[in-house]
């Protein structure tokens, strides 16, 4: 296969700009609220403006705060004023990070080597609800923190009930999430904290969708049980600024109670030929661009402003939780306390994933959950406008497939629901790493993702697996 080659003299920028346009056709529809995921955007006008407080800075590196005193100065002003959203106190600290995946790594690294240090662990364990964020397992894989798993209630609220039998002298942290991503749930933090408290062990606060509206919530009234500094045992909080702080992508912040946590997180190397090196977070080189952009958009916004997104993101949940409650046959999933929701299906003979095809077919950007079976909605202040139009679609989804059974052992709703129960789950985790492998090699054989018939390349890959593993069975 033949490598992209350079162009042999440079383009003309107009064609290169129309030519990234062009790149986007096939993109989610996210500027008219067909996306329930990924984007959290406003409107154009305040694209633009994101990327002109970008692009002042986008030379920029974070690498060393004494040289771009600028970058530091916009930092520690983000910090400071998310230390005061999340009811720090004047010991809090903090980073800016390039998203919630490094504040959650960073929360686990600094916890495993605080406990290596001083208690001399060289098992960590972490024990997280069942319901945590996939970055959680991803930092107990790439930091060796065996994940242990709290379960989850029957009505899919996380157990914490044998919380305090679980920790043991390996135990570096302990995590809460508020909310939780699969169905928006905060989880018991108060009673988390106090247990986290008498035993000891750092409490972190996975706050990276909730960070930024969870608060504008509260001050508009809605009650919502303390789910951050409030909380004694609470040592950190992740939280994003390029969620619901509609910053531009590459930008999240981690802080914790006091500087001696913080020290655990930063890398030193005294020795390097190259001089003396510190890092505060993972990486090395930090985007310029994404500093000024987070900053510009706090100040744009104000209080005001975010308490008026929250308002609106709340009417769209409200209105979306009472329109899916009142369709015969669906039922929401857990108890949503932000601005996440999942529903299910309560009928057997209603398949909730050939509901998804038909909305997909109806122009809607949809994301399916397990364990159970779901459609998941991250709702945004932009969806307000088209809760209503969403509603009537999944009502006319709903009698579809009502009215056509074998929708579900077709398309995506036949992909997802093998994907969801296939046994032998290791198997599973193999194939999908050879299928999703395939998508990054360099001749670009990823970028056909789509033929209409399932969703996308690692799915249609996961179909054939499992309608091959049920042929050998």
């Amino acid at each position: 296969m033949d490598h992209q080659k350079l162009p042999a003299a440079g383009r003309p920028e107009d064609e290169i700009l129309d030519q990234l346009k062009s790149f986007a056709e096939d993109d989610p529809n996210y500027r008219e609220g067909r996306t329930w995921s990924l984007v959290y955007h406003l409107d154009d006008d305040h694209d633009a403006f994101t990327a002109k407080a970008y692009s002042a800075f986008s030379s920029a590196n974070g690498l060393n705060p004494a040289a771009f005193q600028s970058l530091k100065r916009m930092e520690t002003q983000i910090i400071s004023t998310m230390a005061g959203l999340l009811h720090g106190g004047p010991d809090t600290c903090g980073v800016v990070t390039a998203g919630g995946t490094e504040s959650c790594l960073m929360a686990v690294k600094t916890y495993r080597d605080m406990a290596r240090k001083k208690r001399k662990v060289t098992r960590p364990n972490m024990i997280l609800p069942k319901t945590a964020h996939v970055a959680w397992f991803k930092a107990a894989e790439y930091f060796g923190v065996k994940a242990r798993l709290l379960p989850m209630t029957p009505d899919h609220a996380t157990d914490i009930s044998r919380l305090k039998r679980m920790i043991n002298a390996g135990t570096v942290m302990i995590l809460g999430s508020a909310p939780e991503y699969p169905h928006g749930t905060i989880d018991p933090i108060a009673q988390m904290g106090a247990i986290a408290q008498s035993k000891g062990i750092p409490l972190h606060i996975d706050a990276c969708v909730g960070g930024l509206i969870l608060p504008f919530m509260e001050r508009n009234g809605i009650d919502l049980p303390d789910w951050d500094f409030r909380v004694p045992g609470v040592t950190s909080i992740s939280a994003d600024l390029h969620k619901y702080g509609y910053a531009a992508k590459g930008a999240s912040t981690i802080l914790y109670r006091n500087l001696d946590l913080l020290k655990h997180q930063m890398f030193i190397c005294q020795d390097w030929p190259g001089g003396v090196f510190a890092s505060p977070a993972l990486l090395g080189t930090r985007p310029g661009g994404a500093y000024a952009a987070a900053w510009a958009v706090m100040q744009k916004l104000g209080v005001e402003g975010y308490c008026q997104l929250a308002k609106d993101t709340t009417e769209a949940v409200e209105k979306l939780k009472s329109g899916i409650a009142a369709i015969d046959g669906l039922r929401i999933l857990g108890n949503p306390q932000g601005p996440l929701l999942a529903y299910g299906s309560t009928d057997p003979k209603l398949n909730i994933y050939a509901v998804a095809d038909q909305l997909e077919r109806a122009g809607w950007s949809i994301n399916r959950v397990q364990n159970p079976d779901g459609i998941h909605c991250m709702v945004t202040a932009k969806h307000l406008h088209v809760a209503d139009e969403y509603l009537a679609d999944l009502a006319q989804a709903v009698a579809t497939v009502r009215a056509n059974p074998d929708l579900a052992k077709t398309g995506g709703a036949a992909t997802y629901g093998m994907m969801a129960h296939v046994p032998l789950r290791g198997m599973v985790k193999s194939k999908v790493l050879d299928v999703f492998a395939e998508m990054y090699r360099a001749g670009g054989g990823g970028l056909h993702l789509n033929d209409g018939k399932a969703p996308n390349l690692l799915e249609r890959g996961m179909a054939r697996y499992v309608q091959w593993k049920a042929r050998r069975s």
